[in-house]
């Protein structure tokens, strides 16, 4: 062999012994002096109960998450709608998106000017129907339109409810039926 070879071999001996004792002595010192002082305590695991199954016995309640539509009771009720009629024009608006616009005068009879959404006017009398409530005009003022509503609880009875449609005020801006 030759002596750098030789020289190479006896470094890299003398490196690998090197490595080759106790090293990190006194961090493992410290850590059995830490381990000295240290009791650990456990609690004490919970104790498990048994399962109890329950029994669901409300088969013939009515489920409360499916959506229930109130059926118009069969009863012969002076407040019930007539359903065979046939409907008019503006009972297919809410009444809070119509606006009363003007008011005319023909053969003595007053006459109101209502406005839909879409721009369209109509002219309405006492008698005509508005509203998607059954709603009957009582009367028509220079101002107003008054009506009666009919509203269905939710016991499934009519009752009547009273609305008044007021006169767009000058600057165009709508103002909600007064009940």
């Amino acid at each position: 062999m030759s002596a750098p070879r030789l020289l190479a071999v006896l470094v890299a001996a003398t490196l690998l012994t090197a490595c080759g004792g106790e090293t990190h002595e006194d961090l493992r010192a410290w850590m059995r002096d830490q381990g000295k002082n240290a009791r650990g305590k456990l609690d004490p695991l919970p104790q498990i109960k048994p399962y109890e199954p329950f029994a669901y016995n409300a088969f013939d309640l009515p489920d409360p998450f499916k959506p229930r539509k109130i059926e118009p009771t069969k009863s012969a009720s002076k407040l019930a709608p007539d359903l065979t009629r046939r409907k008019e024009p503006l009972e297919a608006y809410p009444l809070e998106s119509l606006a009363m616009v003007g008011t005319l005068e023909k053969n003595k009879t007053m006459y109101a000017l209502v406005r839909t959404p879409e721009r369209e006017i109509y002219q309405v009398r006492a008698g005509n129907h508005l509203g998607q409530n059954f709603g009957v005009i009582t009367g028509i003022g220079e101002g107003d339109i008054k009506l009666k509503e009919l509203i269905q609880d939710g016991a499934g009875d009519w009752t009547e409810r009273s609305s008044t449609l007021m006169l767009l005020p000058a600057d165009g801006k709508s103002q909600e039926p007064r009940r």
